[in-house]
């Protein structure tokens, strides 16, 4: 007779009155395996809502819940020891935050610990820039960290250009993060080096972005800075879609054939000429685009250069384009108004951007290169020619950055206003390398700094 007996984990096997025991098969623990989302991450010091990365970690034979994830050893604990790392979450997929100490970076070592006494790491590398002012009103829009124009397309997201190239990003307004959706338009436009987009508006369904329309830093003419274009937008917030629309390569040589015919009276044709560079205060220089009061037709070109007249305290200029509805969508070629000349305290435009009321922020910055000292301001205007406007908000200038766009514009007459800019950070040394933030290797440490700003 043959009986097999189950007795507390042993298996029994009794032939012929003779009993066998035999272990029973014990379980079998794989080495866990860890993933992150990304291997580059950056912070601030004292950052609100920093990014986080996703570690995804498994271990045949165990369940999930019951691996641990941890920071195990940092290389430069003043930048961000292991105690700085939270990891939330008990499922397959952790979310981990790091609270910076200081600017610079380190290797941050991420540790899953499974069962049987077995573990794997995973290496991230993290940059933190350093503490700005009013840290709670303050978020980093990172991928890139040359911004230069935003355009506010509902749900809390907007699209943000950058001048170093041609991809438009679409970002949530309240959150410190890569973008959401990403778009490049060069084979479109049909260049391959970049557009130097400063100035974008929304009316209806289409964005309107323009070129800097000058000279290169070094003087030299690049044919895709003379470019205007547009994009038509579909959906909103997280679900907004971009397509292409037209463009019109030809409004610099418009202007200069307007400013001749009128005296030169703003000296663009020496501003466009071979050797000058365009932030100067004689420069030729476009970073402001907005459509007229109550139109849709009549945009106006804010210029951060030249000055008028171009000395020391000389007004900023608006030239109106009567007929830019008619440039985009038929190539003919650009009318103009008469140059509206605003005083902004010997300040320049560097963004201008209306609300539905047709009340319009004007953000003033230097006409000059040096975007980290320069004074700017925020200015409220009526957009009637002869009308001044008023200043609103001086702006700090003791943070990385140059202020460079204006999200869109709230109801101005209504208190405690408050206004989103976001810094071109470009040539910022944001984690004390000495390395401008253009020049960094990844992508994830490329960021622009977004700032709310209450109106007085």
């Amino acid at each position: 007779m043959k009986k097999q007996l189950g007795i507390a984990g042993i298996a029994a096997l009794v032939v012929a009155g003779t009993v066998t025991v035999a272990p029973a098969q014990a379980v079998t623990y794989g080495t866990p395996t860890i993933s992150l989302s990304a291997s580059y991450l950056s912070g601030a010091v004292g950052g609100v809502g920093d990014p986080a990365v996703d570690v995804t970690v498994a271990q045949s034979g165990a369940d999930v819940s019951a691996l641990t994830v941890s920071a195990s050893a940092s290389s430069k604990a003043s930048v961000a020891g292991t105690g700085d790392v939270s990891v939330t979450g008990t499922g397959a997929v952790r979310r981990l935050a790091v609270a910076a100490r200081g600017r610079g970076y380190t290797n941050l070592t991420v540790k899953v610990t499974g069962l049987g006494g077995k573990s794997a790491t995973k290496t991230l590398s993290y940059a933190a820039s350093g503490a700005v002012q009013n840290p709670a009103d303050a978020r980093y829009f990172s991928g890139a960290s040359d911004s230069s124009a935003a355009v506010d397309v509902g749900g809390g997201y907007t699209v943000v250009a950058d001048d170093e190239n041609n991809v438009l990003r679409l970002y949530d307004r309240s959150r410190s993060a890569a973008p959401v959706r990403t778009w490049d338009f060069s084979s479109q436009l049909g260049v391959t080096k970049e557009v130097d987009i400063e100035g974008a508006t929304l009316v209806g369904n289409t964005i309107y972005w323009t070129g800097s329309l000058g000279n290169n830093k070094d003087g030299e003419y690049k044919a895709p800075r003379n470019t205007v274009f547009t994009t038509t937008v579909s959906g909103s917030g997280s679900a907004t879609q971009l397509a292409y629309g037209r463009s019109y390569k030809q409004l610099r040589d418009d202007l200069v054939a307007w400013d001749k015919a009128n005296g030169n009276r703003y000296g663009f044709a020496a501003g466009t000429a071979a050797g000058q560079a365009p932030k100067q205060i004689d420069g030729f220089n476009v970073e402001g685009l907005e459509f007229a009061p109550g139109s849709t037709t009549t945009a106006y070109l804010g210029f951060r250069a030249p000055l008028a007249p171009a000395v020391p305290g000389g007004k900023a200029l608006v030239v109106p384009v009567t007929n830019f509805d008619k440039v985009l969508s038929s190539g003919a070629k650009a009318a103009f108004g008469a140059g509206i000349e605003l005083d902004l305290g010997g300040l320049a435009i560097r963004d201008i951007r209306k609300n539905a009321a047709d009340q319009y922020l004007i953000l003033a910055g230097s006409w000059a290169a040096d975007d980290n000292s320069d004074p700017y301001a925020l200015y409220q205007w009526d957009g009637v020619a002869g009308h001044a406007p008023v200043k609103r908000a001086d702006l700090p200038t003791s943070d990385p950055g140059g202020w460079e766009a204006i999200v869109d514009v709230p109801d101005l007459s209504a208190a405690g206003a408050r206004v989103q800019l976001i810094t071109d950070s470009g040539s910022a040394d944001l984690y004390g390398d000495g390395i401008e933030a253009k020049d960094l290797t990844h992508a994830e440490w490329k960021k622009s700094r977004a700032a709310w700003f209450t109106l007085n």
